[in-house]
């Protein structure tokens, strides 16, 4: 079976359902050897699939595992994903807000790698936050509190560990129905009746260009509601940082004011984008959604008046030159803020939760010479390499405009 398998996928041939599933099947049970998976992704990387493929095998890598179900608590149940950026804290805002609003939020999130920040990096920031909750816990503070933000259990769409670890392995990564079936099958897991997808486009994204972002977003939407659940997608900008604060515990600084009402104005507009709720704004301005995080921290084992305060250190980027700033690069102050100890290369790396940057300034912004640009918080590691990330992320010139936080929204055909 796996032979024809291959050799159809190969010849650029469409694969049935039962073809795709049985491909799952043996993924996960072994029958399938890891170069024939391997050879599977390659051909599948070269070849293509087409939208019902891509809904065949997001459908199997969900169902390859246990799936979340919350009898007893009235939904909807909605949940929301970021492709990844930096300062990119909208989670730790929108699940309280949602809950707030009256929807249940079984949030699974990941960690960061690399220049890109983690959920649940920033909420392990707050000592005592448990984000390895077991299926009773998490059904306890869901239906308690309306949210939780945990990590991936391990029973949850185990082909996806299995072929997500292939696709570092084979250079297959940047594939749209693979990167789709990967971000997919876990969330559909999570029993969803809503998903709102935030598909970042720009420098400190996985999408530079927002065609390529346009590509994946149409993509996912496609197979989510293909799959039973309305989705639909933002894209919007990475090519600067979003808010100010980059880092884990400050981070959660900046999530907290944006939830008693205040906090950077992309954050807050992000965040009432993706609620897609009349009444976000309203309840944001209350302070009520901050009661509601505290619940889920309190919940979820957190201590918030133990939050870690600033890093040891601080040192300030300034304007050598005045004028506007034409230039504030993610990708830059994402590698600044990942070398002071911010972020991982493996996912076994421990993480500094007092170290990050702060951006002062953006673009359009006036700035005078010798004022700040950014703030390194630091604790001595690896400072030159984070002030030279940091140097090359600004450029100053006559005039600019604002960038653009939103480029488009995708929902599903009517």
């Amino acid at each position: 079976m796996i032979d024809d398998i291959l050799r159809a996928k190969r010849a650029g041939q469409r694969l049935s359902d039962e073809q795709v599933a049985a491909f799952v099947r043996g993924v996960v049970d072994g029958t399938v050897s890891r170069p024939q998976a391997a050879a599977w992704l390659a051909f599948v990387f070269v070849q293509g699939m087409d939208n019902g493929e891509a809904v065949a095998l997001t459908r199997e890598m969900t169902n390859s595992g246990a799936r979340l179900s919350w009898p007893g608590i009235e939904g909807p149940f909605v949940d929301k994903h970021s492709t990844g950026g930096v300062g990119d804290k909208v989670s730790l805002v929108l699940a309280p807000l949602w809950a707030e609003l009256g929807w249940r939020v079984p949030m699974i999130s990941g960690r960061g790698l690399g220049h890109t920040g983690g959920t649940l990096d920033k909420l392990e920031a707050i000592p005592g936050f448990r984000t390895d909750l077991d299926d009773d816990a998490l059904r306890r503070v869901l239906g308690s509190v309306g949210a939780f933000i945990s990590g991936q259990t391990g029973e949850l769409a185990p082909a996806d560990r299995v072929l997500y670890a292939l696709r570092n392995e084979t250079q297959t990564v940047e594939c749209i129905p693979l990167i789709v079936a990967s971000i997919l099958s876990k969330k559909l897991a999570e029993g969803l009746d809503r998903l709102v997808l935030d598909v970042k486009v720009g420098a400190g994204a996985f999408m530079k260009t927002e065609a390529e972002a346009r590509t994946l977003a149409e993509a996912m939407v496609a197979v989510g509601n293909g799959a039973g659940v309305a989705t639909s997608a933002d894209l919007t900008d990475m090519e600067q940082p979003l808010g100010i604060a980059a880092g884990n515990a400050n981070e959660v600084r900046e999530a907290m004011e944006t939830l008693r009402g205040g906090g950077p104005p992309d954050l807050r507009a992000l965040t009432l984008s993706l609620a897609r709720h009349p009444d976000a704004a309203r309840v944001l301005d209350s302070g009520a959604a901050y009661a509601r995080f505290e619940q889920m921290v309190q919940a979820q084992g957190g201590r918030l008046d133990e939050l870690p305060g600033g890093a040891p250190a601080e040192e300030v980027l300034a304007a050598t030159v005045s004028g506007v700033v034409t230039r504030c690069d993610a990708l830059a102050i994402g590698r600044a803020a990942f070398v002071l100890g911010a972020g991982r290369l493996r996912a076994e790396d421990t993480v500094d939760p007092r170290v990050g940057v702060l951006v002062h300034k953006k673009v359009g912004d006036r700035v005078e010479r010798g004022e700040p640009l950014a703030t390194l918080q630091h604790a001595e590691k690896n400072l030159e390499r984070a002030r030279h990330a940091l140097a090359g992320a600004f450029s100053i010139g006559h005039s600019a405009a604002p960038r653009p936080l939103f480029y488009a929204r995708i929902e599903a055909p009517s």
